[in-house]
Parts: structure tokens; C-alpha cells; sequence
């Protein structure tokens, strides 16, 4: 594939596609200028995206990347993968914590500041 057919069927730009080269996460083949990537690079690709989605640094990809191609890959990639899965999932547990705990101390100074307003005949809207 093209670097311009890689963007069309993964919705990623030439520069994103330059960056993860740059990165050695992917490596196309160069026919001077052009680039072309193989079924491996697109198989990657679509394990880095999908690395991204689910919050993961572009040094953890690398790692699960590079365990791929180790002798005993399955087992050694599907014990890292389950490691790194559950501290991504607490962070964004304690993410969600945070949030939802933000998201009551603004609800009580909302509450707070229309209680105020209320006693003093202000209008809610100025």
C-alpha cells in the first residue's frame, strides 16, 4: 500500500504515518520517495491505533510490538498485554473518580451560588 492508501483505509495522516516511521513502530519499504507498507506494517498500525485508543504511550505499544517477534511471543505478549491492561484500567478508574468527584464539588458551588443569588433577589442570568 501507498502512504496515501495507508490514510484512506486507517483515517490517519501522512505525517502521522511519518511520525510512528520515524518512531521505528512501523517501517515501509522506500522505493526512493515512495514508502510502501507491507500486511506487517498495516498490522501494526492497526495494533497502534488501537493502543492509543485505549490510552496506552507510544513506549508500551513498542514493547508489546517488539514481544510480537520473541520466541515464546504468545505467552510473553499476552501476559504483558493482560499486565498493562489492568494499570491502564485503574488509571482510568481513578481518572473517572477524579472526575466524578470534581464534577460534585462544581454541582455544590453551583448549588452554593444559586442559593446566594436567591437570597440576595438576583436573577439567575445577568
Amino acid at each position: 500500500m501507498t502512504i496515501r492508501q495507508m490514510c484512506d483505509a486507517f483515517n490517519v495522516t501522512a505525517r502521522t504515518l511519518r511520525f510512528y516511521e520515524a518512531k521505528e513502530l512501523i517501517s515501509p519499504i522506500r522505493q526512493g520517495q515512495k514508502r510502501l507498507f507491507t500486511k506487517r506494517d498495516r498490522a501494526r498500525l492497526k495494533l497502534i491505533l488501537r493502543g492509543k485508543k485505549f490510552g496506552f504511550s507510544l513506549e508500551d505499544i513498542r514493547q508489546l510490538l517488539e514481544m510480537y517477534y520473541m520466541e515464546d511471543q504468545q505467552a510473553t505478549q499476552l501476559k504483558n498485554t493482560f499486565q498493562l491492561a489492568n494499570k491502564r484500567l485503574a488509571e482510568l478508574k481513578q481518572q473517572r473518580d477524579d472526575l466524578d468527584q470534581t464534577i460534585r464539588e462544581l454541582e455544590a458551588q453551583i448549588e452554593w451560588g444559586a442559593e446566594f443569588m436567591r437570597s440576595k433577589n438576583i436573577p439567575p442570568s445577568l
